[in-house]
């Protein structure tokens, strides 16, 4: 049997990796709540490693939000993140796990880094600055895992994730994701017969987006191999424009009116496509399509609207 921590159980990314390991055979899963475990405090969680014993711990918890929050909060995105990853990291060495995941981002790696971006394009350029905070803390979590590894001897990794969606995301107004703030908007835009919705930016920034049950598979994959590289990255390998995205959002929630844009909003980078070659010559590739990932997210997000559920 193999005991495993998944610290963030509750979130997005927690919540598929509880589904995915489960249905993995001679798997017990670990997990604890914010009420239960503070991840950012290395006491408490040295002592609930060095009493619970996993074998492998996953670091699926971070402090997450779409540009308005990243500008808007950078030293609470900066500080939380860094304390989770080196709470983790070195509470998971110090009690023995034989077996680490980080998971990062791609934001990580430069915002004009050349497409689609490479593991080693990692710290060859500035950041974007407006996730600069939070990349910032997700690269020290990375290199954590990378020299934890070489000095010690232990199997501490990283996955590198593309923006990613699915059930359970936060679908706030203002602190979330595009792609969750997109179905909010165009949900209650059909719900209200608006005529029009609004975008933000011009449409013309392209982004590579992966169901987090996929992100999910591949951790399982990255867990079965002997000697996974330091980091890798985790996507589709293909993108599309935020226009494209914003039509295909529309057309899955049924919203027929006008879409039009506020060129005065920040686009952001203006192009983020993960080369995911290396991760493809291990075995493994996305397997969710983009549409069909969409509409099935909008229909998760009804039953969790229905429910009271939806995260905000």
């Amino acid at each position: 049997m193999t005991k495993i921590f998944i610290a963030g159980h509750r979130g997005m990314v927690g919540s598929a990796l509880v589904r995915r390991l489960r249905a993995e055979p001679g798997v017990e899963l670990v997990t604890r709540d914010r009420s239960q475990l503070d991840l950012t405090s290395q006491s408490a969680v040295e002592a609930f490693l060095a009493g619970e014993k996993p074998d492998v711990v996953v670091v699926a918890a971070a402090k997450v939000g779409g540009i308005h929050a990243n500008n808007t909060y950078p030293a609470e995105f900066l500080h939380e993140n860094l304390a989770i990853a080196s709470s983790t990291v070195h509470g998971a060495w110090k009690c023995g796990v034989r077996r680490l995941l980080f998971l990062g981002s791609s934001c990580i790696y430069p915002k004009h880094a050349a497409q689609p971006m490479t593991e080693e394009c990692l710290l060859t350029g500035p950041l974007e600055a407006t996730n600069e905070a939070y990349a910032i803390a997700k690269i020290a979590g990375l290199k954590l895992c990378q020299y934890y590894r070489k000095q010690h001897g232990v199997l501490f990794h990283s996955a590198m994730p593309t923006n990613l969606y699915g059930p359970g995301d936060n679908y706030h107004p203002k602190n979330s994701h595009v792609l969750p703030a997109l179905i909010r908007r165009f949900d209650e835009a059909r719900e209200a017969g608006l005529p029009e919705v609004e975008a933000w930016g011009t449409g013309s920034p392209r982004r590579e987006f992966l169901h987090v049950d996929d992100l999910a598979d591949a951790c399982a994959f990255l867990l079965g191999l002997e000697n996974p590289p330091d980091w890798i990255n985790v996507g589709t390998g293909t993108d599309v424009t935020i226009r494209e995205l914003t039509e295909i959002v529309a057309a899955a929630t049924g919203y027929k009116g006008r879409i039009t844009w506020n060129t005065s909003m920040p686009d952001g980078t203006p192009r983020k496509l993960l080369d995911t070659s290396k991760l493809t010559a291990l075995g493994w590739r996305a397997r969710i399509g983009l549409s069909d990932g969409i509409a099935s997210t909008y229909r998760d997000f009804l039953r969790e609207k229905a429910s009271g559920a939806v995260r905000t």
